[in-house]
């Protein structure tokens, strides 16, 4: 071997290996904030500055929740998935897509290869619905129903949007989405993103006129972010209905949600909400442009629905009870029900990350067993011992809770941990015994697994942008996973 060559081997193996698993958002950006944090801290805490990340995707293409998981409309997303993809196209993080850990890679074999391994898998499954009558035809959890309008490789092809009168129950930004989703004017939507053609073609046969948004709590108590509200505000053909009552605060609420910055922005955007709502009325039940309305959307607080009646087995309506909440937040039933006529009804009540093969889970916080919510993987979720180079992220670590913002500062902390404990490690952190960086690509060529990398990736998102371009659209989505394959892996 030349010097050269002798050089670039003794490189690679004064690398830290770090292997990632999920290339959503917390991916990524644990990714890019360890290679930033190593190169600010790595010499003073005796670990060099250079490591290789290797990041696998269960999926044909990255980005996660950012591609999968949240409504195509959102403005703000191309500018989130440019950021992740800048991130992506840095030689010292390697892309491995359709890589599904537990199946094609185990933990054993990362373990041999790498010095540590962080998952940040993100959540693909609803919480179930507790409610007498769940399980009606026409009963519906977001999770599926987000796969179908965002594409998702696996997900549904059609939907039954057959419905006039529809119910959403929840109280967050997922709820927001779908009842978003489902009030939309599908050549407003095309327009405006990257929608597939038979999700076009689906939401064009939407027979909804009427949808009810059910949610437990009062105004201050709600947990949507401002983005959601002024996006609702603005739906072409769509009249909002609020209830007067639900808008009478006692100062002791108004004080505690001005405490919080937050809140209190969200809070005075429902008032907004509210004086638009009456404006619509009084305009003669017209959209927020003034024209007439053929679509109702009916925004309810205090509202927690008990039970979802059905005839010949499917929904009929869904039943109601009125509650009051305190200040601290404290929900309260009334004893007033109420029947709402509905032929559909879609609950966004929270997901529940997913599990990983031979790690352990907390089912009550619904994420991957860690120590104290410090991202260190432990033995079982109460009381269990610390394993060795294992760690969390994003909602694998601490539930279906948090935007992007708690994403990154959950990376950063998670990352100080990761390097506290290489720092402490024998031989500066390098504890894999396979060391050789060739050796992961030739264990998957081993297995028959063709993984797809970033330029792979890119072939992806050329197309989608080419075939967008033939509509006047920035983007239009691929989503079969063998037509991902071929356009990837395409020499």
């Amino acid at each position: 071997m030349n010097t050269s060559a002798n050089n670039a081997a003794n490189s690679a193996d004064n690398e830290l290996r770090i292997a990632v698993i999920g290339a959503g958002p917390a991916g990524v950006y644990s990714s890019d904030i360890f290679l930033r944090q190593l190169n600010k801290l790595g010499e003073e805490l005796g670990l060099g500055a250079k490591a290789r990340i290797d990041l696998f995707e269960k999926l044909p293409v990255p980005f996660g929740l950012v591609r999968y998981g949240v409504a195509p409309d959102h403005p703000s997303i191309k500018f989130i998935a440019s950021a992740l993809e800048k991130t992506l196209d840095n030689p010292d993080i390697h892309l491995y897509c359709d890589v599904e850990f537990g199946k094609d890679v185990t933990l054993d074999d990362l373990l041999a290869r790498y010095d540590a391994v962080l998952f940040a898998t993100g959540a693909v499954k609803d919480k179930p619905l507790n409610l007498p009558g769940a399980d009606l035809e026409g009963v519906y959890g977001a999770a599926k129903f987000v796969e179908w309008y965002d594409g998702y490789p696996t997900g549904a092809r059609e939907w039954p949007l057959t419905a006039e009168n529809v119910a959403v129950i929840g109280g967050g930004n997922v709820a927001m989405d779908v009842a978003r989703e489902l009030m939309r004017n599908a050549d407003d939507l095309k327009a405006k993103t990257d929608i597939p053609d038979n999700v076009y073609e689906g939401i064009g046969k939407n027979k909804a006129k009427v949808l009810h948004l059910f949610i437990r709590r009062g105004v201050a108590q709600a947990k949507f972010s401002v983005q959601e509200l002024r996006e609702m505000e603005k739906l072409p053909g769509v009249q909002l209905i609020i209830n007067e009552d639900d808008f009478d605060l006692d100062d002791e609420t108004i004080e505690v949600a001005g405490k919080d910055k937050l809140t209190r922005q969200m809070v005075e955007e429902l008032f907004a909400v509210r004086e638009m709502a009456e404006d619509m009325e009084d305009d003669g039940d017209v959209d927020f442009e003034g024209n007439p309305a053929d679509r109702k959307y009916y925004i309810h607080f205090n509202s927690a629905p008990t039970e979802i009646l059905g005839e010949d087995g499917k929904v009929k309506a869904i039943r109601v009870e009125r509650t009051e909440t305190g200040a601290d937040g404290k929900m309260h039933r009334t004893g007033e029900f109420t029947d709402y006529p509905v032929e559909a009804v879609y609950h966004a009540i929270g997901y529940k990350p997913a599990e990983a093969p031979g790690i352990a889970y907390d089912e009550h916080g619904a994420h991957l067993a860690n120590a104290n919510g410090d991202g260190r993987i432990t033995t079982e979720a109460e009381g269990g011992e610390v394993r060795e180079r294992l760690y969390a992220t994003g909602w694998a670590k601490r539930g279906p809770v948090g935007l992007i913002g708690s994403t990154k500062s959950d990376a950063l902390a998670i990352v100080t941990n990761m390097l506290e404990d290489l720092a402490k490690a024998a031989e500066g952190g390098r504890v894999a015994a396979d060391r050789d960086p060739e050796s992961i690509d030739r264990l998957l060529a081993e297995r028959g697994i063709r993984p797809i990398d970033f330029a792979g990736w890119k072939k992806v998102d050329a197309f989608e942008r080419a075939e967008g371009a033939k509509e006047g659209r920035e983007h239009k989505k691929v989503i079969e996973p063998d037509q991902m394959r071929e356009l990837a892996l395409a020499e």
